[in-house]
């Protein structure tokens, strides 16, 4: 194995979490009964570049085929962020009804709406069909297909391409960014969005690691990734979605745009926090394992005061954990979600069943284990209502807490 950014032979391991099948691979009832791909999900991290990545086990392809089961829009937080980031950029930008936005990664339309509310001509590029058609119905043109250097040339020149969390889901990183920087106009702009690898290993977020994920950035190493391919960042911003993400601004290396203090002020904090010391990442493995037997033994201890115990969330996090600590349904009974393309399908590798939330109502479990605890807040104040039981909420990252 070689580093996927900078080509260096990989020996050091960052965690493993042993064999996982896809994590959005969500199963129907009937394939129950058929055998299950699992695939090993051990973590490497490169000691030159200190990029961290996963061998690519599973192609990319085969992830994020024409049934793709995650949808941004179910998430009211997330399509909150996705309305100020509109307003922002606008503003900042001068965007117009000359200018012209493409979002690589566009879903279903999630963030591009509230640019055509705005009369701003846009683009999206999204390769699973069952998100794309979902954009298309909004009245969004989209592109299907991967993104790369290849695509780019076929693309007119945007005044702003932006990106959530799509830079970790890229097998050939080098071949995206070089596609950006073929679409970017001259003084144009960049904004991409991914979780910061600082806040994995502090709040030791071990689930946001599956097979979807490629790449795991630093800003220390994302730096050198754009500036190889003729892009300088200009900025950047820490923020709270995600557990803790950065959006980078990044634009051609020749442009005279002025460097934020943000930059040099984001690299020393990652140096003092140890993300250039491999000690740092060598530890990391007892972080995942000090969550796995607490989780464990919570549930065991739940059993066996005939406590009732359901999640909620079916997201890919969820499955992550669920599969490294190796849980089914004699634990967690089943997993309500938002998502009507999820209800009614199982989890992969668990085999926990996705229901309605009329079924927490029907149920009332003692205990709801929040997955994506990204939307905690969210998803508490969803569900106050299980207070009238004595419900009680329970997330497991960074630490196990009952709410």
């Amino acid at each position: 194995m070689k580093c996927r950014f900078c080509k260096t032979k990989l020996n050091d391991i960052f965690v493993d979490l042993v064999n996982a099948p896809a994590s959005n691979s969500y199963l129907t009832k009937e394939q129950l009964d058929e055998p299950e791909v699992f695939y090993p999900l051990k973590i490497y991290v490169c000691h030159n570049c200190k990029l961290v990545q996963i061998d690519e086990y599973k192609k990319s392809n085969d992830i994020f085929d024409k049934n793709y089961a995650y949808f941004s829009s179910y998430s009211t937080s997330w399509l909150a962020h996705a309305k100020n980031y509109v307003e922002m950029i606008t503003t900042k930008l001068s965007l117009n009804k000359d200018s012209l936005v493409t979002e690589i990664a566009s879903n279903d339309g999630y963030l591009l709406q509230y640019f055509k509310e705005k009369n701003i001509p846009c683009l999206g590029v999204e390769p699973t069909n069952s998100t794309a058609k979902v954009a298309r119905e909004k009245g969004i043109e989209v592109i299907e297909d991967f993104f790369g250097s290849l695509l780019a040339q076929k693309l007119k020149k945007s005044d702003l391409i932006l990106g959530n969390n799509v830079l970790a889901h890229v097998p050939d990183i080098n071949d995206f960014v070089k596609g950006l920087k073929i679409v970017l106009k001259k003084n144009a702009t960049i904004t991409m969005e991914f979780p910061h690898l600082l806040k994995l290993i502090e709040e030791n977020q071990f689930d946001t690691i599956y097979h979807e994920h490629f790449s795991y950035f630093s800003f220390y190493t994302v730096k050198q990734i754009f500036e190889q391919q003729g892009l300088k960042l200009y900025d950047v911003e820490k923020l709270p979605t995600h557990g803790g993400s950065l959006r980078i601004y990044a634009t051609h290396k020749e442009n005279d745009i002025k460097t934020s203090q943000n930059v040099e002020q984001l690299l020393k904090e990652e140096q003092s926090f140890g993300l250039l010391d491999m000690g740092v990442y060598k530890s990391f493995q007892e972080k995942a394992n000090k969550v796995k037997y607490d989780l464990l033994s919570f549930l065991l201890q739940a059993k066996k005061e005939n406590k009732t115990v359901i999640a909620y969330g079916a997201a890919a996090k969820g499955n992550t954990l669920l599969n490294y600590i190796g849980i089914k349904s004699n634990l967690i009974s089943f997993v309500v979600d938002k998502s009507p393309y999820k209800q009614n399908m199982y989890l992969p590798g668990s085999h926990i069943p996705i229901l309605n939330e009329t079924n927490i109502i029907t149920y009332k479990p003692d205990f709801v284990i929040i997955l994506p605890w990204n939307i905690q807040d969210e998803i508490v104040e969803q569900l106050s209502y299980i207070k009238k039981w004595n419900g009680k909420f329970a997330v497991a990252i960074p630490k196990l807490k009952i709410i």
